[in-house]
Order: C-alpha cells, then sequence, then structure tokens
C-alpha cells in the first residue's frame, strides 16, 4: 500500500520530487506517518541524514520516547557505516544524535506521551541538526488503472483507489503519445501534449493508434496533496463501433427537461458476472463478438449512452460494485448527478440510483432485502402470517437475493415537492410468478410505509427489471392495485407450490412507457420485462423517448452487441407534476 512512498523517498527533500503542488513555506526533509485507529501499529517513513531509508513500525500505545530512542539508534548506526573509513584514520567514532519531536506550536512533545497522539500533522522531528516535516496520514493512491478498451468518441474514465483521499480532490492531467520524427514507433516524450484535466476523457478521432497517459495527484480536500502517480494505456485508442441504437435517442434528449419536469431512465445494464462465462458467451449471447462482450468495452458505450440522455433520475440494475464505484460514478459525477448503491444478499451485483444534485437533495434512503424484510420486519407480519400453509413458496421467497432500493427525495426547485424513487430487480426464473407475486408486495408495502408514512400522499416513481410481461399477475397487480386468489400465477410452478390469496396496495400505478414490444432481447427470447411506474394521482408523463427501432436491434441479431452494451433496453420518460 505503501509502495510509491519507497520510490519517493530518495526524493524528499529535492526540488520537484514528491512534492505537493503547494509548496511548503519552509523547506523540510518529510517524516511520513500512516496511522490508523483501527490497526495496532503506526509507521514511520523517512530518510536519515546519512542518506539511509528507514520504514519503522511502532505500536500506537508505546511511549514516543521509546520510538525517538530508536530513531537515534538507527541514526547512530548510519553515522558508524559513513564514518568507518574516518574512524579507521584516528578520527572519533560518532556521538548519538538528539532526537525531539515538536508540536505545530514548537513545544516539545512530552516522551511519555502515546505514539498515536504524539506524531500529528505538521510538528517537526528533530533528528541532530536536521528537521523533518511530520506528514500524518498523507494522501496516497493505492491504485490507478486504465480499461483495456480506448474508444474514440467515448468517455474514458480511470480505475482509482485512495488512502486519505478523495477523487474528487485528486488532479488528473491527461496525455496522448507522439510520434518521433525519427520514425514510425511511437514513443513517450516529456512534452508529451495534454488532452485533458478531468478524471474523464473523451478520446477524439484524431487520437486513434496513439496511447493515452494519465498522471494523478492525490488530494483530501484541504490543500494536502500526495506523490503523484502516472500510468499508460495497455493500447491505442481505436476507432468506435460507428452508429450505436441510443444515437438516434440522444438526438430526442440534446436538451435536459425544464425545470417543472423529471426525465427518468431505468435500465438493466447486464452485469460483468453474467456476460464474461462460458455459458454466456457460448449459449446466451453466442451471436455477439467476445471483446464486445467484456466490461471495459460495454463501459466505455454504457457511459456515453448514459450521458447522453441528459437524465434526472437513472435506477439501474445488474450494476457491479467495481463498475458503479470506478466507471459510473466518476463518469456520471461529471454531468451533476450523485450516486447510490445496494448489492444484492449473495450476489455480486445490485442496484444503482443517481439523481440530478441541481434538481433533487437528498432527504433519506430505506433500502431493503425483500427477503429478510419479509422475515423479520413487522410490517409484514400478515403476509407471513398468510403464507404459513404455503412453506415451500415462503421458503423460496426468502432464500431469493433481490433487493428494493428506496430514496426519498426533495426539489431543489420548489422545496415543497417531494418524491419518491424506488428500484428494484425481481425473481428471474420463468415459473416464478408466485414468487414475484410476494416480492412487489414486500415492496409495494415498503415503499407505502416509507412515503406516506414520511410525508403523506407523496407521489412515488418505481423504476426497474420485474421480469414480468404485461400478461403476467405481477404486472396485473401492480397497475390495478389487486390480484384474485385464483390467477394462474399462484401455481406458476405447478400444483405442489400453489400459494392462493388475494392481495391489494393502496397505489394508483401506470406504466409510463406504456407496453413496449420488447425491452430485453436475446437469441433465445423477445419481452417487455422492465417499467416505469409512475403515481397517477400527482405525476403525468409529458414525453416517452422511443426505443430503438427494430433494425437497430437487430442490426447483429440481438442485444448484446458491438453497438449495444446490454441485453436490455434503456426506458427513457420525462414526466411532470400534475
Amino acid at each position: 500500500m505503501w509502495r510509491w512512498l519507497r520510490a519517493a523517498l530518495g526524493g524528499l527533500s529535492r526540488a520537484g520530487a514528491a512534492r505537493p503542488p503547494m509548496e511548503l513555506a519552509e523547506a523540510m526533509e518529510r517524516a511520513v506517518v500512516r496511522c490508523v485507529p483501527s490497526e495496532p501499529k503506526l509507521s514511520l517513513q523517512l530518510v536519515l541524514p546519512d542518506g539511509s531509508a528507514r520504514h519503522m513500525q511502532r505500536d500506537q500505545a508505546e511511549p514516543l520516547g521509546r520510538a525517538l530512542a530508536r530513531i537515534a539508534t538507527n541514526a547512530a548506526k548510519g553515522r558508524a557505516k559513513k564514518g568507518k573509513k574516518a574512524r579507521a584514520e584516528g578520527a572519533e567514532a560518532p556521538e548519538v544524535p538528539e532526537v525531539r519531536l515538536f508540536s505545530r506550536d514548537g513545544r516539545a512533545v512530552a516522551e511519555e506521551v502515546p505514539n498515536a497522539a504524539a506524531w500529528q500533522d505538521g510538528a517537526v522531528l528533530q533528528v541532530g541538526a536536521a528537521r523533518y516535516r511530520v506528514e500524518r496520514n498523507p494522501p496516497a493512491l493505492t491504485e490507478l488503472r486504465l480499461p483495456r478498451a480506448l474508444l474514440a468518441g467515448f468517455p474514458v474514465c480511470p480505475a482509482l483507489s485512495a488512502e486519505f483521499a478523495a477523487p474528487q480532490h485528486c488532479l488528473f492531467r491527461w496525455y496522448r503519445e507522439r510520434r518521433p520524427a525519427g520514425g514510425p514507433d511511437p514513443a513517450w516524450e516529456e512534452e508529451a501534449e495534454e488532452t485533458g484535466t478531468g478524471r474523464g476523457v473523451t478520446p477524439s478521432a484524431a487520437l486513434v493508434g496513439l496511447r493515452l497517459k494519465l498522471r494523478c495527484t492525490p488530494g483530501d480536500g484541504s490543500q494536502r496533496f500526495g506523490p503523484p502517480r502516472e500510468v499508460e494505456s495497455s493500447g491505442p485508442v481505436e476507432a468506435g463501433p460507428g452508429v450505436c441504437t441510443f444515437d438516434s435517442r440522444h438526438l430526442l434528449t440534446a436538451r435536459p427537461c425544464g425545470r417543472g419536469s423529471v426525465r427518468a431512465v431505468s435500465y438493466n445494464i447486464l452485469a460483468d458476472t453474467y456476460a464474461q462465462t462460458e455459458f454466456s458467451r457460448t449459449v446466451l449471447f453466442p451471436y455477439c463478438a467476445p471483446y464486445a462482450l467484456e466490461i471495459d468495452y460495454r463501459q466505455s458505450l454504457l457511459k456515453k449512452e448514459l450521458a447522453g440522455y441528459r437524465a434526472d433520475l437513472i435506477c439501474l440494475q445488474e450494476v457491479d460494485k467495481a463498475v458503479f464505484t470506478d466507471s459510473l460514478v466518476p463518469a456520471l459525477d461529471a454531468f451533476g448527478l450523485e450516486g447510490l448503491f445496494r448489492m444484492k444478499e449473495k450476489q455480486h451485483e445490485g442496484l444503482a440510483t443517481f439523481y440530478r444534485r441541481d434538481k433533487f437533495t437528498l432527504l433519506s434512503r430505506h433500502d431493503i432485502a425483500l427477503g429478510e424484510a419479509l422475515r423479520s420486519d413487522p410490517l409484514h407480519a400478515e403476509l407471513r402470517q398468510r403464507l404459513e400453509p404455503y412453506p415451500a413458496v415462503r421458503d423460496r421467497v426468502l432464500q431469493r437475493s433481490s433487493v428494493l432500493q428506496v430514496l426519498l427525495l426533495q426539489s431543489a426547485v420548489d422545496p415543497s415537492r417531494k418524491i419518491c424513487v424506488a428500484n428494484t430487480h425481481l425473481y428471474w426464473h420463468p415459473k416464478g410468478g408466485n414468487i414475484r407475486l410476494i416480492q412487489i408486495a414486500v415492496a409495494l408495502s415498503h415503499i407505502r410505509h416509507v412515503a406516506w408514512d414520511s410525508y403523506p400522499n407523496i407521489p412515488v416513481i418505481f423504476c426497474g427489471d420485474f421480469n414480468s410481461t404485461p400478461s403476467s399477475g405481477t404486472y396485473g397487480f401492480i397497475q390495478s392495485g389487486s390480484i384474485a386468489e385464483d390467477h394462474e400465477d399462484w401455481v406458476s410452478n405447478g400444483e405442489e407450490e400453489r400459494c392462493n390469496m388475494p392481495l391489494s396496495h393502496p397505489f394508483k400505478l401506470l406504466s409510463a412507457c406504456g407496453e413496449p414490444a420488447y425491452t430485453n432481447y436475446v437469441g433465445g427470447f423477445q419481452g417487455c420485462l422492465d417499467y416505469i411506474f409512475i403515481d397517477q394521482n400527482a405525476l403525468e408523463v409529458e414525453q416517452v423517448i422511443p426505443l430503438p427501432s427494430h433494425e437497430e436491434v437487430t442490426i447483429h441479431q440481438a442485444l448484446p452487441s458491438v453497438s449495444h452494451p446490454s441485453d436490455h433496453i434503456a426506458l427513457i420518460c420525462d414526466l411532470k407534476w400534475k
């Protein structure tokens, strides 16, 4: 984690070497301390006066005096080695140097003070005549990586992990490769041309065939910066795939919707954990070029697609945690969107909901795991009781990993307007209609409790992949408000799992985008599974962005493809308050 420091230690006191953008008022050596409350030891790294680099591990509770004594011993050893030749010529052996630590106000720190309290940022360590400025927990990069796929015209964002730093406070500088005049082979030159200064960059067509380089300086927002780190792309920028399925839709979303309206998007983006398997490549998506299933390639398309919709609300399903953190958050943050993530139970993917910061503020969030809520939440006691005669169905519901995201948002334009945004991904199995009915009953009951108990009659927008066609019991239940105990979906998995009960909910919900012919189009299935349900009492549809044409969807046989990043199609609509 601190490997960067070893490389920089030799130049800690030299001008321009590992020095933050803001020069220190007084030039000193650096003593870098890493002290984390959850760890028993702290580390101290510095270059002693003899030029030797030292890395010490000390107990946080240990008295400072012991650590200072150890530094003095190490300094004396260094002097001894350096003065060995001089002593051979009759010189006296070097003395052990005086080592003291001073607080920022210049007072000596008592030797009985524990290390964790003694080594504060800005303190001064004195080793003989040498002085060191203590940097406690300076910003540091632990990972900096560029995606393998770099496409002209598509956003590029690095994967970045930092300690004591935040991506929004880091400094970024992008460079492109130059071809030397003397030959065809590319080479990096120190004066390489800059291509941008944000975390993300969109390579132009002029960069096709050239690699990119990123220099990142970690910062923590308090004018403290750590040593910069550079990373070069493994390959050159390549030409994009040409026309994508979302290009024609971007023409209709070129402008954000008005201040009194809300543009909502719901999209199952196909988790990498499902796209990058042998089964996916050979059975589910055999028609898709293997490189187009790779996460870096698909993310290039997805970031451009989502940014071009200029949405106010985006509800995503099948979101890998790393994709959310390293790709979607930085890309959508640049367009003014704030994101929240909820992992599925026992899975590697989950839900993400983004909202536009200049239109909404977050009041609260109320996520649940549907199975766990059914098991233990008193709110669902009646439903649990009604499921007692059907233990097989109950157990299957409890075993599912589905979760529900619920956000209460307040309009930044009109604070009197508040809205409840929900996002879910229901059980997928074709014979799981009875399971989905129980799941949606739990979800709607939770939404009613959260929304109406907090703010009576607050409007609801409920997005997701419901894995239910318009003819299903789940879809009918959501739109009509009730389902009969003899509906055929109660025996969707056969008589042995029959589960008959009437259900109802108080909302008046409408599918804002209607009932498209399909929102999921793969080789073996085409159907409408995704919806944006809205509260008819408070909201109305202003505009629905048409789905891609059938010719656009099938130009590469099915989805995903080289021009479309998922097996689902995004739903987009503009809504307004009544």
